[in-house]
């Protein structure tokens, strides 16, 4: 597979080559991919919302009132889960939502995720991506030039990190950065719009290599 390279200035500058078998065409590698994804969502939940339960409420253990004779409903604690600042009826408590995902399906969601989107021309590669400044406005300047214009959420790929692109970018709504080494299912597919540089792009296909 060919994908085309621009510059920053949204000239057109060759062809990158992409092999052909690292690239999933057909239908397998989808439930690999909503198996990776869920993992990493319930792997982001701190898991510490915790309740009192009614012996965990501090108070006095004493009966409210008498049992007969007050003409109101019995009352046994202080605690009850029927009072306001009593105990809570099965309420959460800290726990661990981690869920492991093996290696080979991992790769295999990561080889889907990223073949469905260079698939679809959402991938757009530029032969590199460096500023001399840290100035947002320049930033925005070459994302409307090579089409990643607006509030589309677009994910930058480098092949290493930058600080300057990293400073120019943090203050544009919908857009991050990521250098090729860290970047994962979830990212892959949460972006409308994905600019990689072209030695980005070398390294997500080793990548994909590296998963087979």
């Amino acid at each position: 597979m060919k994908v085309p390279v621009i510059t920053i200035c949204g000239q057109a500058k060759g062809e990158v080559e992409f092999a052909d078998e690292l690239l999933v065409k057909d239908g397998k590698g989808t439930q690999a991919v909503h198996d990776t994804v869920t993992a990493y969502m319930a792997n982001q939940r701190l898991g510490t919302a915790s309740t009192k339960q009614i012996s965990e409420v501090h108070g006095s253990g004493k009966k409210p009132w008498k049992q007969k004779g007050t003409g109101r409903a019995r009352a046994g604690s202080f605690a009850s889960p029927l009072w306001r600042g009593g105990g809570v009826v099965f309420g959460p408590k800290p726990r661990d939502y981690t869920i492991n995902v093996p290696k080979k399906v991992k790769a295999l969601a990561f080889r889907k995720a990223l073949s469905e989107r260079l698939l679809a021309g959402d991938v757009v590669v530029v032969d590199e991506l460096k500023l001399a400044n840290h100035k947002t406005k320049d930033f925005a300047g070459i994302m409307a030039t090579i089409g990643a214009k607006g509030n589309a959420p677009t994910l930058v790929v480098t092949d290493q990190v930058d600080r300057n692109l990293k400073l120019a970018s943090r203050n544009v709504p919908n857009v991050q950065v990521e250098p090729a080494d860290s970047v994962n299912v979830y990212e892959l597919l949460r972006f409308e719009k994905i600019v990689a540089t072209k030695a980005a792009l070398e390294k997500l296909g080793a990548r994909l290599g590296q998963g087979r």
